[in-house]
């Protein structure tokens, strides 16, 4: 029997385990359209994390979709490759319209979604540029000193002409000088920048929705919402080409109206839109304005003839 030490180790790389995490979304729901749009994995030694972006049915209760989808993708990419894979993380990136199938609702008896957990108002983001940058500037410059020290100590080099240089520089400049002045604003900018981007969430683009679990967060971007409203706006009838603008706390839909009343259209969007906004369930309901603006070729409905009163004559036509 081969001993263990000889036996060889299996490395499975990132690209695979992506490959499969993004394989495993689409198999997350049975007879429903769900695809992934992106994914990514990182493994270091026998552990995995995954992202996966995820275009899903709708209609259908969002967090539940999303958990069934989290827990899928993290089960089978484990399964699969053998790796211990961490809570997988699920952005929704679109909402796709599915009318083949009823929505799974998880519903109180009477009608309003289970909701659970505390949600965050907002998605912090993970600064991961700033830091990077950051983390890039610190390396280069304790490398570019540590290596100029130890040559100086071990090689018996002169020291390089830039950091004598530089030394030289902040001997002969005082702190009133504009170049001091200009450095030490700079640098003064530099940290209430990061200030700002520790003590902010960041994540502008994501509205953060009610969790069943609460270990579970679920947030869905604000295009993904706007789309929705916007396919539910151009679903009513008379209605030719539909504008929808999502901010964190506002949604605003203007719709062009082809022919139809105009008051009773905008009516139907409103509902229409407000049940949409209200199966997203966001953390924080948007308020929401509707504006219908007739085209330039539409025309008025023509008004229903007014009844005659009993026992009046109706004048007589011609001479």
């Amino acid at each position: 029997m081969t001993a263990p030490e000889r036996r060889g180790t299996t490395t499975v790389s990132d690209r695979a385990v992506r490959r499969i995490a993004g394989r495993a979304a689409t198999e997350a729901l049975p007879g429903r359209a769900a695809r992934a749009t992106g994914a990514s994995a990182t493994v270091r030694g026998g552990r995995a994390e995954v992202t996966v972006d995820v275009a899903l049915p709708y209609p259908a209760p969002l967090t539940p979709t999303v958990r069934r989808v989290q827990d899928h993708v993290t089960a089978r990419t484990g399964e699969l490759t053998g790796l211990d894979v961490r809570t997988a993380r699920v952005g929704v990136t679109a909402l796709t319209p599915d009318r083949t199938t009823e929505p799974d609702r998880t519903a109180e008896p009477d009608g309003v979604p289970v909701l659970g957990g505390r949600v965050p108002l907002r998605w912090w983001a993970q600064r991961r540029l700033p830091l990077g940058v950051l983390t890039l500037l610190a390396t280069l410059t304790c490398g570019a000193l540590a290596t100029d020290l130890i040559l100086v100590h071990t090689g018996h080099r002169p020291a390089a002409l830039w950091r004598t240089g530089a030394l030289h520089w902040l001997y002969v400049h005082g702190p009133g000088e504009p170049p001091v002045t200009a450095a030490a604003l700079g640098c003064a900018l530099l940290g209430v920048w990061l200030i700002v981007l520790a003590v902010t969430p960041g994540r502008r683009g994501l509205l953060t929705a009610h969790s069943p679990a609460p270990a579970t967060r679920v947030a869905v971007d604000r295009g993904a919402v706007a789309a929705l409203l916007r396919d539910t706006a151009a679903g009513t009838e008379g209605v030719d080409t539909v504008a929808v603008r999502v901010r964190r706390r506002r949604a605003t839909v203007r719709a062009a109206l082809a022919f139809g009343d105009r008051a009773a259209v905008r009516d139907q969007i409103t509902d229409a839109a407000r049940r949409a906004l209200a199966e997203c369930g966001l953390r924080r309901p948007l308020r929401l304005r509707v504006a219908v603006r007739p085209l330039p070729v539409w025309t008025p409905p023509p008004a229903e003839a007014a009844p005659t009163p009993l026992g009046a004559v109706a004048p007589a036509g011609g001479s």
